[in-house]
């Protein structure tokens, strides 16, 4: 048992990357009495290595209610931000003023075009506000940017943006605190039981306890859901990504693997790569990234790099968001996805009171179950 002040607690939430941060300080924020257990900063986590990007140009194509789910959370997004910037002290920078997706090619710019067309199409859903612009638009959008000879046009969608996942974080972290949350850093969670009217946790450093279990552990989620009954397939991907040194305002909107942050440096990703197990970097994928950055903006050519990671992302078969209620064991939940900075405003006001109420009725299109039904699953990107 817990040895936590206020503990055993309503709720705990196993993961305290994006997904289970948001989650718990969701929670907390009805009332609930929650602990975040947390493994740390050697956790295999994408929390602190993503991209930033609030994001729904690319989100949905084949499933509409992850259209529905993301552009809901982006429209809460800006009083989402203002509301966690409090709690971080400070802007977690935050901006959505439009997101690019660059066409190098005219085979490119077709294909996101069709894209656009297909998720117009998608019957009983809204998509988001999203155009082919070409090289001439693009460079009248952005008068003080040299685009490389290669950019044909891009896609605009003027519902996306970015924000610092760093300060997100800190924020979701600072407002479970205070709201009365408890965040328990330090150790893995090395088994769940259920026991009782509720659950137990183990770790190396103390037991906890709770009536309800959240597990959002990202790529170890697998594992833990089996204990409580949840079918839940998640792999990893690794995602590699560039940061360079701070420079003058080369890119005034986020692209979908090139942004330049409030700070001034510009971060360029993102490797997809299936089935990679550490969270490491690698010359080659770098040297790809680089030189698709400086085929968009030449004037990268001349940048620094400051640093660079690896981060593993937990990926469904089909790619979109899987949420899960145990049937065996009433109060154990699972949540999954590789779009947590885009839906955490949805975690934090929809997602959350769904699983304190115990009905994911809402959110039964995501149920892990439609996986038993395909054979060969392509992953959406």
């Amino acid at each position: 048992m817990t040895t936590e002040p206020g503990g055993p607690f309503d709720v705990m939430v196993v993961g305290g990357g994006m997904v289970g941060s948001a989650l718990a300080y969701g929670l907390a924020g009805q009332g609930a009495r929650v602990a975040l257990l947390d493994e740390g900063d050697f956790a295999l986590r994408a929390a602190r290595g993503n991209f930033g990007l609030v994001w729904t140009a690319s989100k949905g194509d084949g499933m509409p209610a992850y259209v529905r789910l993301t552009r809901e959370s982006a429209r809460i997004w800006h009083d989402f931000s203002g509301e966690i910037s409090g709690h971080a002290g400070r802007d977690i920078g935050y901006q959505q003023k439009g997101g690019l997706d660059f066409c190098l090619a005219q085979a490119d710019f077709d294909e996101r075009a069709a894209r656009i067309a297909r998720l117009h199409n998608q019957s009983g859903i809204e998509a988001p506000r999203m155009e082919m612009i070409d090289r001439a638009a693009l460079q009248a959008l952005m008068p003080q940017t040299r685009l490389g000879e290669r950019v044909v046009g891009a896609l605009l969608c003027h519902d996306d943006g970015h924000v610092n996942p760093l300060y997100l974080l800190r924020g979701l972290h600072a407002g479970l605190r205070a709201a009365g949350g408890a965040h328990l850093p330090g150790a893995p969670v090395s088994a769940i039981e259920p026991q009782g009217h509720g659950f137990i946790a183990r770790r190396a450093d103390g037991d906890v306890a709770a009536e309800k279990v959240v597990i959002a552990a990202g790529v170890a989620s697998t594992r833990l859901a089996a204990m409580v009954g949840i079918d839940f397939p998640v792999r990893p991907v690794r995602g590699q990504n560039i940061v360079t040194e701070r420079l003058p305002q080369l890119l005034p909107l986020p692209a979908s693997a090139l942004r330049q942050t409030a700070e001034g440096v510009v971060q360029i990703g993102v490797t997809y790569e299936d089935g990679e197990t550490e969270p490491v970097t690698t010359i080659p994928a770098l040297a790809r990234m680089a030189a698709r950055a400086v085929r968009v903006l030449p004037d990268l050519a001349r940048a620094r790099m400051v640093r660079a990671w690896g981060a593993l992302r937990p990926m469904t078969p089909d790619g979109f968001p899987a949420y899960a209620a145990s049937l065996r064991h009433p109060g154990a939940f699972a949540c999954a996805c590789h779009s947590g900075v885009t839906l955490a405003a949805a975690h934090v006001r929809l997602l959350a009171p769904a699983i304190l109420a115990g009905d994911l009725t809402p959110f039964a299109a995501f149920d892990p179950a439609r996986f038993k039904d395909v054979a060969h699953v392509q992953p959406a990107h």
